[in-house]
């Protein structure tokens, strides 16, 4: 049981670091790890995205916490982004318990491709401080909520990988957007433990499960990541904006190859 708070560091990190709630690494990690843990190998992708996904509830929410002390956390673009969130959370999950494992390996690599070229190469709006600073509202925010909860749940992660593109894309400073990111990582992460609980099939999991969340390791990753965050948030503010973004985006190929491999 000593890897879930280990993986859960690694997950705290990322999610003060990147935005992310190290996601991306908790799911392969959990796929390959559950099965040692009783869990049928048929469920084991299943089990490992719906755990990932409940653990980001308290990892995004510390991760939150600290880039709402440094003023890092736009809340109007929250709160325009948060019931598309939940939406898409809920609609994702159920789409994703009848998904075959490969063909979810196969989304997860090709977004975070795409997710990281456009770091990369993508054009920001250029703009004075005041237009850093500014936080992209309306509905069509909530209606990009709704496509990030649904991917998110999908590929069990917090949706750092595509909220923190989206906003530095509309002109949002990175550090902005990944202290943005993380607050609504909560809402996904919520939605979408919610429907692999209540989605799955009758006794999907052997034991210690509600439906697909496996909690031994939902709690474990929690409670370490959530003392973990604060440490990668210290690290996002004293990186520029441009090599936080190389980092992001060098992270996300980094997670494509290892899945394809």
């Amino acid at each position: 049981m000593w890897m879930f708070p280990l993986l859960g560091i690694v997950a705290g990190v990322l999610a003060g670091l990147l935005g992310v709630g190290g996601g991306l690494v908790l799911v392969a990690a959990l796929a390959w790890l559950l099965p040692l843990h009783g869990i049928p190998r048929e469920a084991a992708m299943h089990a490992a995205l719906a755990s990932s996904l409940a653990s980001i509830v308290l990892t995004a929410a510390s991760s939150a916490y600290a880039h709402h002390g440094r003023g890092s956390v736009l809340w109007p673009t929250v709160k325009w982004m948060v019931p598309g969130l939940l939406l898409g959370g809920w609609l994702g999950s159920g789409i994703a318990v009848k998904m075959d494992d490969q063909v979810l390996r196969w989304v997860v690599a090709g977004y975070c491709v795409l997710a990281a070229l456009q770091l990369l190469f993508g054009k920001t709006r250029a703009g004075d401080a005041a237009a850093l600073a500014r936080a992209p509202t309306g509905l069509p925010m909530s209606a990009a909520g709704v496509g990030i909860g649904a991917m998110s749940a999908v590929v069990g992660i917090g949706g750092g990988s595509m909220t923190v593109p989206l906003l530095v894309w509309r002109g949002v400073a990175p550090v902005r957007a990944v202290g943005t990111s993380s607050a609504c990582g909560v809402a996904i992460g919520l939605a979408s433990a919610l429907g692999y609980a209540l989605h799955a099939p009758a006794g999907a999991l052997p034991e210690h499960a509600i439906g697909y969340v496996y909690l031994p390791a939902a709690i474990g990753v929690a409670a370490a990541s959530v003392l973990a965050a604060p440490y990668g948030m210290r690290l996002a503010h004293r990186i520029s904006g441009l090599a936080l973004k190389r980092i992001f985006a060098a992270f996300l190929i980094a997670v494509a190859v290892s899945l394809l491999v």
